[in-house]
C-alpha cells in the first residue's frame, strides 16, 4: 500500500523532529509557514495534518488559516499548541479541527492520536486499491470484514485468521501489517514445520553453544519482529508447552534466548492463522483457553475459493498482469467457474503459471482437464511410494538429505550459501547431516 500522508506544519525544527520521531511509520512532509502549508495542501493528498497554531513569534494564530484549509480536503488535522487556552481550542474546532494536544509530551500523546484518527470514520481506506491489487476480492461480506479489520490495525489488537490452507491468510496478515504504520518489518513462521524442540529456537533465537550447529549467535522471530508484525501461522500446530512459553512473551514482550540468561525486548504486533477451528482445539485440549484468549482479539475468517467464485477470473487476471494474458474458452471458463478449487488461491495460482508458460491460443475444458488429471496422477504416485518400514519423519529426513547434499556439492561446500538457498535453520541443517553422516562425515546405513 501506499504508507499514511503526513504534512507537519511546524516553524521550529527541533519540534519537527520530535513530532516525526513519534510518528511510527507513514510518508511525512513538513512546512515552515502557512504560504508553504498552504502550497501542500493544494498539491498533495494528506490523511493527517499536524497543525502548530502560532508559526513565529508575533504570529497571530495563522495555523488556524491552515485547520481551515485542510477541513476542505476532508484531511485529519490535529492542532499542536503551548498554549490550553480553552478559546482558541474551541475555535480550532470551530475552524474544523478534529483534535488537538498540548506540546511537550508528544511521546505519549501522539500514540493516542493517531489511534483516534484511525479508529475514525474518515481513515481513507481505498477500496479499488486494496481489493482490486493488494487483496483481490469481490465478496462484499469479506470486504466489509477486512475494512473493519483495518481501522484497528494501529491499535496493538492481536489478530486471529481462520480459513483453509491456500485462503490468503499470509496476504492478509501483510495488509494489515501494511496499514499498521509499523516501522519494523514483517516477520512470519510457519508453526507447522518445526517439531518443539526448533520451533523454540527460531522463535526466541538461541546463543552460541547452546546446541550442536549453534555456532553463532542467532536472533529469533520475536526479536527480528521488534517494532514490526510478528505472523504466526498455523498456530494451531503448536505443542501446549510452546504456547505456554510464547503467552508469556506476548503478554510480557520479553523473552530469554535458547541458552541465555540475558532476557530480551519486544514490541510487535501478534497476528495468528489456522486452518483448524479453535474450538475444536480447546475442546481436544490442544489448545490452552489463557493462549487462545490472547491472540483472538479481532478474527476474521476467510472463506474457500469455491465459495467466492466472484473471485477467480479477478485473481487470474492480478496473477497474469506482468506475464501472457490467458483466453478461456466459454466451456472452459465455466468448468473453472465449477471446479472446486481444492488448493484455493494456492492452487489456482499454480494453475495459472502453467498455463501462461504452456499454452498456445485459445485453452478449453480438455486442456484444463488434462492438466489436474496430470497433477492427480503425480499425486497418485507420491502416495504409492514404498517407506520400507520408514517413519513418515525418517523418509521426509532422508529426502532433505538427499537435497542437502545436492546443494552442498552444487555451492562447492559452501554452507551459508546452502542455508540461505534452502531457507533453513543451522540447527536444523546440522541436525540432518548428523542423523546420517553422524560426526566422523560418512553417511550412516
Amino acid at each position: 500500500m501506499n504508507k499514511i500522508k503526513i504534512l507537519i506544519v511546524e516553524d521550529d525544527l527541533l519540534s519537527q523532529k520530535i513530532v516525526a520521531k513519534n510518528i511510527k511509520s507513514g510518508h511525512i512532509e513538513f512546512a515552515s509557514d502557512k504560504y508553504e502549508a498552504f502550497k501542500k495542501l493544494k498539491n498533495g493528498d494528506y490523511d493527517i495534518c499536524f497543525a502548530d497554531l502560532m508559526l513565529g513569534e508575533n504570529d497571530d494564530y495563522s495555523g488556524l488559516e491552515i485547520v481551515k484549509e485542510a477541513k476542505k480536503k476532508n484531511i485529519y488535522t490535529v492542532v499542536m499548541t503551548s498554549s490550553g487556552n480553552k478559546d482558541t481550542i474551541n475555535k480550532a474546532y470551530s475552524y474544523g479541527a478534529d483534535d488537538y494536544y498540548l506540546k511537550g509530551n508528544e511521546s505519549k500523546v501522539i500514540d493516542t492520536v493517531l489511534r483516534k484518527f484511525f479508529n475514525s470514520n474518515k481513515i481513507n481506506l481505498d477500496k479499488d486499491k486494496i481489493f482490486c491489487g493488494q487483496f483481490i476480492t469481490k465478496d462484499l461480506d469479506l470486504q466489509m470484514e477486512i475494512l473493519n479489520i483495518l481501522k484497528f490495525s494501529y491499535d496493538n489488537i492481536a489478530t486471529l485468521i481462520l480459513g483453509p490452507t491456500g485462503s490468503g491468510k499470509t496476504a492478509l496478515a501483510r495488509l494489515i501489517h501494511d496499514y499498521s504504520l509499523r516501522k519494523g518489518s514483517f516477520i512470519d513462521i510457519n508453526c507447522s514445520a518445526y517439531n518443539e524442540e526448533l520451533l523454540e529456537a527460531e522463535l526466541f533465537g538461541y546463543k552460541k553453544g547452546a546446541f550442536t550447529g549453534a555456532d553463532q549467535d542467532r536472533s529469533g522471530k520475536l526479536k527480528q519482529a521488534d517494532g514490526g508484525t510478528l505472523f504466526l501461522d498455523e498456530i494451531g500446530a503448536m505443542s501446549l508447552l510452546m504456547q505456554q512459553k510464547l503467552l508469556k512473551a506476548i503478554e510480557e514482550k520479553s523473552f530469554y534466548p535458547v541458552g541465555s540468561n540475558r532476557k530480551e525486548y519486544s514490541d510487535f504486533k501478534l497476528i495468528s492463522a489456522t486452518l483448524e477451528e479453535p474450538d475444536k482445539l480447546l475442546k481436544e485440549k490442544k489448545m490452552r483457553q489463557d493462549f487462545y484468549n490472547r491472540i483472538n482479539g479481532l478474527k476474521i475468517y476467510l472463506k474457500p475459493l469455491n465459495r467466492r467464485n466472484l473471485d477467480i477470473f479477478p485473481l487470474i487476471e492480478h496473477f497474469t498482469k506482468d506475464k501472457k494474458q490467458l483466453a478461456f474458452s466459454n466451456d472452459a471458463a465455466d468448468f473453472i467457474l465449477r471446479y472446486q478449487w481444492p488448493g484455493n488461491i494456492r492452487q489456482l495460482k499454480n494453475f495459472v503459471d502453467y498455463f501462461a508458460s504452456y499454452s498456445k491460443g485459445v485453452i478449453d475444458r480438455h486442456d484444463i482437464e488434462k492438466y489436474l488429471e496430470k497433477g492427480a496422477n503425480s499425486a497418485e504416485n507420491a502416495l504409492k511410494t514404498d517407506l520400507n518400514g520408514k517413519s513418515l519423519d525418517d523418509y521426509l529426513d532422508e529426502i532433505a538429505y538427499q537435497i542437502i547434499r545436492k546443494e552442498l556439492e552444487n555451492s562447492a561446500g559452501k554452507v551459508t550459501s546452502v542455508l540461505k538457498k534452502l531457507k533453513i535453520s543451522t540447527r536444523r541443517f546440522y541436525s540432518i547431516l548428523n542423523k546420517f553422516e553422524g560426526t566422523n562425515g560418512k553417511r550412516r546405513n
